[in-house]
């Protein structure tokens, strides 16, 4: 028996002007006019007898029943654009995965050979940013971010961070590689020149090797060991994390790192963490991914992949790491949420 079934140009102008909350962004997105977008989703509206939209002088919201069909339209739509990339290409599939630069360089990279040992038939492509993972591109499939969960509550005590880790939450899910744990690194000959360094005041003797995504990691850091308020700091400023450990190889200074990219370095012989202590930050590691992405079996076996390698971390006396326990987070409309 033949099912009724609205335009899929319809359905695409609701998918975008829903997401996008503007019939002008979702115009610019497909190449139409606002015209053209405004009647697509009149005729839906029309076909479903019922308003996806409120709209207002110089803004649009979706009802009650939009929201809940622009879900389903989304997964839908998703499992389609899944289903004809399988159709069109031929064995090959590439997946690109957006990153970190530091974590990418440090620990992702090096471990890459393994998956695609495993995974021949998938080229990994990755790209690096520090700002936020536009997963809307199609072009990605995952992104690894650092920050905090849209709702998720900051602990005074631990560093801040500031960085936002997506603008567009509706539609994703967020799963937890590893905690943003911060380590002071110094080369080990200019820890020799020095008296011995016991506690964190002994660093204040250094220049502080400072992220300048994190302006505040120093003075957080030094709070959470009970020194503040702080005299005045001599300190550096160096654009990425992997600028300032090379700045602290070279014996500028003391680096403020995260623990899992200096547990993943190469070189540590040539380096030192002269406080043994790990201060957690207000924010974690995470692996996002579009909701469709779990009919794709290249995106599962990526993300799969990341979360068996973030519990492999390496063992090294006197120091201890944190495990995570991977859980999935799923994001709608700016509220997390765990899916069981």
């Amino acid at each position: 028996m033949a099912q009724r079934l609205p335009p899929l140009l319809a359905l695409r102008a609701f998918e975008a002007a829903g997401r996008l909350l503007s019939f002008t962004l979702a115009a610019d997105e497909l190449h139409l006019t606002q015209g053209a977008i405004s009647r697509q989703v009149r005729q839906l509206e029309e076909f479903l007898r019922q308003k996806l939209f409120i709209r207002l002088t110089r803004r649009i919201e979706l009802t009650d029943a939009g929201r809940d069909y622009l879900e389903s339209v989304q997964l839908a739509l998703g499992v389609v654009e899944n289903a004809t990339r399988r159709c069109l290409r031929d064995k090959h599939r590439i997946l690109t995965i957006d990153v970190l630069p530091t974590l990418a360089s440090y620990w992702l990279m090096p471990r890459l050979a393994r998956f695609t040992k495993m995974h021949s038939d998938i080229e990994v492509r990755l790209v690096s940013s520090i700002e936020p993972a536009n997963l809307q591109n199609k072009e990605i499939d995952i992104a690894i971010r650092v920050g905090r969960l849209p709702g998720k509550r900051y602990n005074p005590s631990c560093p801040r961070i500031d960085l936002v880790m997506t603008d567009h939450w509706r539609g994703l899910d967020a799963w937890p590689l590893f905690e943003d744990t911060l380590v002071p690194v110094m080369s080990r000959h200019l820890a020799a020149q020095m008296s011995p360094v016991v506690e964190p005041l002994d660093l204040l003797k250094f220049r502080l090797i400072n992220n300048a995504t994190r302006k505040n990691a120093w003075t957080d850091w030094f709070a959470c060991h009970g020194i503040s308020p702080l005299p005045s700091l001599n300190m550096v400023d160096y654009g990425h994390f992997f600028m300032a450990l090379q700045a602290a190889r070279e014996g500028e200074g003391v680096a403020l790192v995260p623990s899992i990219i200096y547990e993943s370095l190469d070189d540590r012989e040539h380096l030192c963490s002269p406080i043994q202590t790990r201060v957690p930050s207000a924010g974690e590691y995470y692996l996002l991914m579009r909701e469709t992405g779990q009919h794709d079996p290249a995106v599962v076996a990526m993300r799969d992949w990341l979360l068996e390698e973030a519990l492999r971390r390496p063992e090294h006396p006197g120091e201890t790491l944190v495990e995570s326990v991977p859980i999935i987070l799923r994001a709608e409309a700016g509220r997390m949420g765990q899916v069981v």
